[in-house]
């Protein structure tokens, strides 16, 4: 690698498309635009569960700019006819929320105002809406999200149990969480002379949203195009495609024009998926020096009756601490509700919050110190597996982290720091998440002027991805980032996976490299690749980014006030791209995680069947407030058998141990047990001081 070129990866790039961005020049999926533009308004069912008996449009389409109304009496048929994109295919209403109609009008307010002018009527049936450990409909499925097996034992779990001189036996809960991300999930449709559809979309996968509205309106993939340049944050709930993106191409055929179609904050809460509520029992058996024996994770989570998703929360427990046996379950309640789907870390960031908050009940039982305790389980391979780890720097993060933090002067004894009403606290947890790499195509072209583009598929959803290509592309042809221009987000640009799974640079990223790299030693001017070969020829070895999450928090024993002074994460993740996007993806995660753990809660009003607080105003998220200092740094490492750039996925691991570090110092500084997220007020205040 020339001088040149070691310039790149690893450098504090700014943001390639920050200016744009800043002037508003980025045009995202609702701003591009369309000669002849309708707008869509979705309308949703009021009933939790029933058939729709009939639809009066009526007052809707005699309003001024109405076009028409599509519901399940007029709507035309669509591929499929069992999942959320089956818009209008059936009268039966799943869970209160759902997309029953819609309103195409000549303006955003005419759309909104019709939409309120509809009206249908309902034939209700019983709702069944909450989840519990012992629900009678608890099935086990075939597969958890995305292809692992439900159950897997090693060894005779029960029998270590029995046989363990300490054990823990404990139950924690996480409610339904939801994805915010800025930008609302949008689409603009536009139907051509030919036939072709092309899709200006919020998501976080242009290529494989293609095939799927290719496959929901039974058309063949090369004549639909979807296009999305900039994404304004995505969080998983734009890993597929949403409903509004089949609505406005279903609008736009209805009308014979271009049709927007945006969902309302509100909505999002309904139609776009969220985190799975869970009930997490953990048994763990240890010797009293803490050595594992046995640790068994049983989940019991909902899905909706519309489609399956399984979260694969257990997972990781499978594969995180050394022990000589071990079994996890999942089970699920398919409940009248809103379909769950991918949110930051699916399964790693729940199934972790449990196992590391278990293992730090387990150090105060077996009178351990928590990273102690830690260190004394580490496999030296893949537990599950077999397969050696490609690199696992868990211990590197664990100890820098404890030097940094100033773990060494921490006192065990919970409830021991106290100033006046305050008690103060510190905890620790391990993260860790799979360093995925998938197939992608790329290409690279030589202009005439000496400068280089670069197309691939990939989505920048605020992660920085566009930068890190860039920065990939100019070491791989020895030249400075000026001289490259590195196009995305659109599905022309040939395969790609979605952004997701920690996966999109590395996936991406080889693909840029091979392009060019062929490109240099070709000598031709455009040089395409395709990396599916590659990726699924290499090596067996199980790779995983590591990470430690250290935290103190101050709790007031009087109001239930939790203030959190520091948190700092520790991570071994291969190569860092880009120092800069690194640390603020990092920060970002551990962020989220501190909601999880003391504010982010759906509400679910039993009665109705739906989330009540379903806005930014009632849904609370953390803001630079609720926190004095975050801080993400990283341990070097060289892992050889990754990807051509040797880096492993940032987006998610920062959210995975945040969580169960906050509620670990929480105990730590009041010596009462959360188990139950989040942390609120009136938890604490009842837990230190009894009911009101």
């Amino acid at each position: 690698m020339t001088a040149v070129a070691s310039r790149a990866v690893g450098a504090a790039l700014d943001r390639i498309e920050g200016p744009e961005k800043v002037t508003g020049e980025a045009r995202y999926a609702y701003e591009h635009p369309g000669e002849g533009v309708a707008y869509a308004a979705i309308v949703q069912a009021t009933a939790a569960k029933g058939r729709i008996r009939g639809v009066d449009a009526s007052a809707a389409l005699a309003l001024d700019g109405v076009l028409a109304v599509l519901s399940c009496e007029n709507a035309p048929r669509l591929e499929v006819r069992d999942d959320e994109l089956a818009l209008f295919q059936s009268d039966r209403v799943a869970y209160r929320g759902q997309i029953v109609a819609a309103v195409i009008a000549e303006s955003f307010e005419v759309a909104r105002h019709a939409e309120r002018l509809v009206r249908i009527e309902y034939e209700t049936e019983p709702h069944d809406v909450e989840l519990r450990a012992d629900h009678p409909r608890l099935y086990k499925p075939e597969k958890v999200n995305p292809s692992y097996d439900t159950d897997t034992e090693q060894g005779d779990a029960d029998a270590a149990l029995a046989g363990a001189p300490v054990t823990v036996d404990v139950t924690y809960e996480t409610p339904w969480v939801h994805n915010n991300p800025m930008e609302p999930h949008a689409s603009l449709a536009r139907w051509d002379g030919d036939g072709s559809l092309t899709v200006y979309d919020s998501t976080q996968g242009s290529a494989p949203a293609r095939e799927t509205i290719a496959r929901v309106l039974g058309l063949d993939p090369e004549r639909v195009r979807v296009v999305a340049p900039h994404v304004g944050g995505g969080f998983g709930s734009k890993g597929d495609v949403r409903p509004q993106a089949i609505l406005a191409a279903m609008a736009a055929k209805a009308v014979g024009r271009p049709v927007k179609c945006a969902v309302t904050r509100q909505q999002m809460f309904d139609v776009t998926g969220y985190r799975t509520p869970t009930i997490q029992r953990l048994r763990l058996g240890a010797e009293r020096d803490g050595t594992l024996t046995a640790i068994v994770h049983d989940v019991v989570e909902q899905t909706s009756t519309v489609e399956e998703f399984a979260e694969q929360t257990a997972v990781v427990t499978r594969m995180m601490y050394a022990s000589r046996s071990r079994r996890t379950t999942h089970r699920l309640a398919a409940l009248d509700v809103p379909t769950p789907s991918w949110m930051r870390a699916p399964g790693e960031c729940p199934g972790m919050y449990a196992l590391e908050s278990a293992l730090d009940e387990l150090a105060l039982a077996c009178g351990i110190d928590p990273i102690e305790l830690r260190l004394r389980n580490e496999p030296e391979r893949d537990p599950e597996s077999g397969h050696p780890f490609s690199s696992r720097n868990l211990v590197a993060c664990l100890r820098e982290g404890a030097e940094r933090f100033g773990w060494s002067g921490r006192d065990p004894t919970p409830a021991s720091r106290r100033d006046g009403a305050w008690l103060a606290g510190t905890g620790v947890a391990a993260s860790t998440y799979p360093a995925r790499r998938r197939g992608s195509q790329a290409s690279a072209h030589r202009e005439a002027d000496g400068s280089f583009v670069i197309r691939v598929a990939a989505a920048d959803i605020g992660t920085g991805a566009r930068t890190a290509l860039t920065q990939i592309a100019a070491d791989a042809l020895d030249v400075g980032p000026e001289r490259v221009r590195v196009e995305i987000g659109d599905s022309a640009f040939g395969m790609a996976p979605v952004a997701g799974g920690s996966a999109g640079t590395a996936s991406w990223g080889t693909a840029v490299h091979r392009a060019c790299r062929r490109l240099v030693e070709s000598g031709d001017d455009e040089a395409r690749v395709d990396t599916t070969e590659e990726v699924e020829g290499q090596e067996a070895y199980s790779r995983h980014a590591f990470g430690a999450q250290f935290v103190e928090v101050r709790v007031n024993a009087e109001t239930g006030e939790i203030r959190v002074p520091r948190v700092l994460g520790v991570f071994a993740a291969g190569t860092i791209v880009n120092p800069k996007t690194a640390r603020s993806q990092l920060i970002g995660g551990m962020t989220m995680g501190l909601g999880m753990a003391l504010l982010e809660e759906g509400t679910l009003d039993p009665r109705f069947g739906d989330v009540v607080n379903h806005d930014l105003a009632t849904y609370h998220v953390p803001v630079y407030a609720d926190v004095q200092e975050i801080d993400a740094v990283w341990v070097d490492e060289d892992d050889e058998h990754l990807n051509p750039i040797g880096g492993k996925g940032i987006g998610e691991i920062g959210i995975v141990g945040t969580a169960a570090a906050v509620t670990n110092a929480v105990h730590h500084a009041t010596g009462v047990r959360f188990r139950r997220l989040p942390i609120r007020l009136d938890r604490v205040v009842e837990a230190l001081n009894g009911p009101a």
